[in-house]
């Protein structure tokens, strides 16, 4: 039989079957079969399909060692920039698998669901508060669905004023998905260049926030891991201009219980509840978007809206502006309950705590490594810091990439890499507020290795990683034709 070619030293679960092995028994059935009752055809389960066969025992060490060689926070250091893989309380995952709360059916009365509206009703409160909006909704499913809420918002709040505004700027170092809200919801996108400290050009901003403009949409701190300087000034030019100025929050753990974005003239922001406020991250989801607005946004917010009425909390879609239902029901409602969870446990004090964490962990590793690689932008950065691999490529031909795949070696997940755009070579790292000092020395002391590395042996780095199962693969190739195909004994599948 043909061995894994990723894996060549891990059998297939095709390659440990036996015929006639089962992970199970399943007794007979003994209730009476009728002409007209369901009819299974049993000889389907096993003769038609090519499934393997192995005992339960197999079946359970055959996964179990698979899911040794992946690798997630609960294993080891993950600074993947811009993402926030950071560790999550367990204690938070056992609230949300409370049964009043996981076995809650999503369609059931609100009359029978008070609690958990509660809950949201509660956290929806709470982000107000935190984030200097007046309300929030809690319905749409993850940081990008949150910006398209938040722009179909933007266009509804013209189009009752009777403007028809058709573009929207997005600054060069925005989050990717930026852009493709504002397609989506009919805007052409037009860029706003940085300046050469990393913030948005307030000459080019001016010239470009014509009266045919929506607005802005700034990421902040942005993707270079920098705060706005200028915000202040950024958010009069938008406004001036009779434009609306749209907050990306994905990165608000950095700046939790220090400012206040509806304070500094942002119209609407939204989060990542399955960023900042726990619920772990990554393979797509299940993510939470909530999306804060001020006052002359708050008409069109999503329905229904958690309402307070006499005989208590109650679903309402009385509300004649709204942009409608952007989700069915009602959201990830597990994450809300993570949330809530992490927001009631730290309080204020450690929310700021919070923010502090993740921002001094950040600095630590820029002033580590400042000396060992290029760092575009030399000033204090928020949660995350961006370098640049310029100088082991110039020097060796050691690139980005190869940096990123020595670092398995070592035992740690490559950080974003090749993001921002704007930062050739970019290396992103995000710390978090979760790591310990250790860990942080751990990971600075790799980094540091691997460009002596480049320098005095830079094959070493060009060729790994060496100790992982699987080498170094072509990765265009295996994007643009993927061989997704297992060739079993009876050809391929």
């Amino acid at each position: 039989m043909e061995k894994n070619p990723s894996h060549p030293d891990v059998e297939l679960i095709f390659e440990k079957s036996r015929p006639g092995r089962r992970a199970g028994a399943i007794p007979p059935c003994d209730v009476p079969v009728t002409a007209d009752g369901p009819r299974i055809e049993t000889h389907l389960l096993r003769d038609d399909v090519d499934l393997p066969e192995v005992a339960e025992i197999d079946l359970v060490r055959h996964y179990t060692a698979l899911s040794r060689r992946n690798f997630g926070v609960d294993l080891g250091f993950y600074p993947l920039g811009s993402c926030t893989m950071k560790y999550n309380p367990k204690v938070n995952d056992a609230a949300a698998a409370l049964p009043g709360f996981a076995d809650l059916h999503p369609g059931v009365p609100a009359a029978f669901a008070q609690g958990s509206l509660r809950l949201m009703d509660g956290l929806r409160r709470d982000l107000c508060e935190i984030f200097g909006m007046a309300d929030f909704t809690l319905q749409p499913a993850a940081g990008a669905h949150g910006e398209l809420a938040g722009v179909m918002m933007i266009r509804k709040y013209f189009e009752k004023r009777g403007e028809k505004r058709t573009r929207i700027l997005i600054p060069d170092t925005a989050h990717g998905t930026n852009p493709a809200s504002g397609a989506l919801c009919g805007y052409e996108v037009a860029q706003a260049p940085s300046n050469n400290a990393g913030g948005v050009d307030l000459d080019a901003l001016a010239a470009a926030m014509t009266e045919n403009t929506a607005g802005l949409m700034l990421t902040n701190p942005n993707t270079l891991g920098l705060f706005e300087r200028n915000i202040a000034a950024v958010a009069r030019i938008v406004h001036d201009r009779g434009g609306l100025l749209y907050g990306d929050g994905a990165n608000a753990n950095a700046f939790l219980g220090k400012v206040r974005p509806g304070e500094i003239g942002f119209d609407v922001i939204q989060l990542n509840l399955h960023k900042t406020f726990s619920t772990p991250h990554g393979c797509g989801g299940p993510g939470s978007g909530p999306v804060g607005v001020g006052a002359a946004l708050e008409p069109f917010l999503p329905v229904p809206r958690i309402v307070r009425t006499d005989a208590g909390y109650a679903w309402s879609e009385a509300y004649p502006d709204t942009i409608g239902r952007v989700r069915a029901f009602y959201g990830n409602f597990a994450v809300m309950v993570r949330a809530c969870a992490y927001l009631r446990s730290l309080g204020a004090a450690g929310l700021r705590r919070t923010a502090e964490d993740a921002v001094l962990a950040a600095n630590y590793v820029q002033a580590r490594l400042k000396a060992f690689y290029d760092l575009p932008y030399d000033r204090p950065c928020m949660h995350e810091c961006v370098f640049s691999g310029r100088r082991q490529v110039r020097e060796n031909g050691v690139h980005t990439t190869d940096i990123a795949k020595r670092l398995l070696d070592y035992g740690v997940h490559p950080p974003t890499i090749y993001f921002p755009l704007i930062v050739p070579e970019a290396i992103m790292i995000e710390p978090t507020e979760t790591e310990s000092i250790e860990t942080l020395d751990a990971f600075c002391d790799a980094m540091i290795a691997i460009a002596a590395e480049a320098k005095d042996d830079p094959e070493i780095v060009k060729s790994a990683p060496h100790t992982t199962p699987v080498k170094r693969l072509d990765e265009v190739l295996a994007a643009r034709r993927p061989d997704v195909c297992w060739k079993g004994p009876s050809g391929p599948d």
